[in-house]
């Protein structure tokens, strides 16, 4: 099946770039929300499915671009692997759309972002040419890594065909540990202690001033067993039931934690920020992840104000959800354009795998 798929796409992007027609490259659609408003015609990866080669000694697997995030982590599991960046799991998400969107879960802090789990592609450019970069090896370096483009770029770049990705083995033990703090400290604490070599894989915070500070371990049994033993002793740290720290974490992670639930009605607005920066001035309930590197914060505000405050902080600030977007309240790389250096790169690079903008849908900008 896979040839007249593949057949399908290329005609379906030559018949683009001969009508001068704007196409929408899309998996099951989970992530509509996600950028800027919806234009072009859509194509659909969904059809596109299966794992290619999997090799579990290696600790790689690729995949094609419409096969669900779901049904490749439960063959993942079954060796007791994983994505150790912790993709969120929207309704349907396909594996196109978790390297398309590039975001992470809590787990990124420690394991680093999807981008870096990317080993290599293979990708349909505008004109319907396939074209392979990387490999499936981390030290393939020969040539620009053009693979690691494509998270993020929301289908502007290219159609992504499959995907060589990086996994990693389940860590030998987990505990989650929860204790009641101030902000300014929960801060404070995170930093010091992922500086020093404890088994810290996520943390949340959540609340205003006060609030309520989750640490996730994740490592050998020795390492979490000590780390658990001085952290309750230390800080007071109250050790949360298996179930019940696995419900939270994954709540976060897909954005249904009651926080984002009780929120829903006003934008969501994701905050990137030095992870040592101080108590940001927002009313309300704030949720800190990435130990202190991302924060969530839902309300209404004068657009320029947030951004302000993010730059201010080492950062930047974009809303990440909301029911309608106006125009300035868009994707983070309008609000951090391009430096002179890399602007004629960027623009390089979409003229050689897009010359006639069949992917120009105006998602990002």
């Amino acid at each position: 099946m896979t040839q007249p798929v593949l057949n399908y796409f290329k005609n379906q992007i030559l018949e683009a770039s001969g009508e001068k027609k704007v196409l929408r490259l899309m998996g099951s659609g989970s992530k509509d929300w996600y950028g800027n408003h919806l234009t072009g015609t859509p194509l659909s990866t969904k059809e596109y499915q299966g794992i290619i080669n999997y090799q579990p000694d290696e600790l790689v697997i690729t995949v094609k671009s419409g096969t669900p995030l779901k049904e490749v982590e439960e063959v993942l599991s079954q060796k007791n692997q994983q994505f150790a960046f912790e993709p969120p799991h929207f309704e349907g998400s396909t594996i196109g759309g978790m390297i398309c969107s590039g975001l992470a879960g809590p787990g990124r802090a420690a394991a680093g972002g999807l981008r870096d789990f990317v080993l290599g592609a293979n990708i349909m450019d505008g004109q319907g040419q396939i074209m392979k970069f990387g490999g499936t090896v981390m030290k393939n370096v020969a040539g620009y890594d053009v693979s690691r483009l494509l998270p993020g770029s929301l289908g502007t770049l290219a159609l992504l065909l499959d995907v060589s990705i990086k996994v990693l083995p389940k860590s030998a033990a987990s505990a989650t540990l929860q204790v009641d703090i101030a902000q300014a400290d929960a801060i404070t604490l995170v930093n010091r202690l992922a500086s020093q070599p404890w088994p810290i894989n996520a943390s949340c915070w959540i609340g205003e001033t006060m609030g309520s500070l989750h640490l996730r371990l994740n490592g050998a049994k020795a390492a979490v067993q000590s780390a658990l033993m001085a952290f309750q002793e230390k800080y007071q740290m109250k050790l949360v039931d298996h179930d019940q720290a696995e419900h939270f974490w994954i709540s976060i992670r897909d954005q249904q934690h009651p926080w984002f639930l009780k929120n829903s009605a006003q934008p969501l607005w994701r905050l990137a920020v030095a992870p040592t920066s101080p108590p940001l001035q927002l009313a309300g309930e704030t949720l800190i992840e990435w130990h202190g590197g991302q924060r969530w914060w839902s309300g209404n505000i004068n657009p320029q104000e947030i951004k302000s405050l993010a730059r201010s902080n080492g950062g930047h600030a974009n809303i990440f959800r909301a029911s309608e977007k106006t125009s300035d309240m868009l994707s983070s790389l309008k609000d951090n354009p391009l430096t002179i250096a890399l602007a004629p790169i960027e623009e390089r690079l979409r003229k050689s795998f897009d010359p006639h903008g069949v992917f120009a849908t105006g998602r990002l900008i």
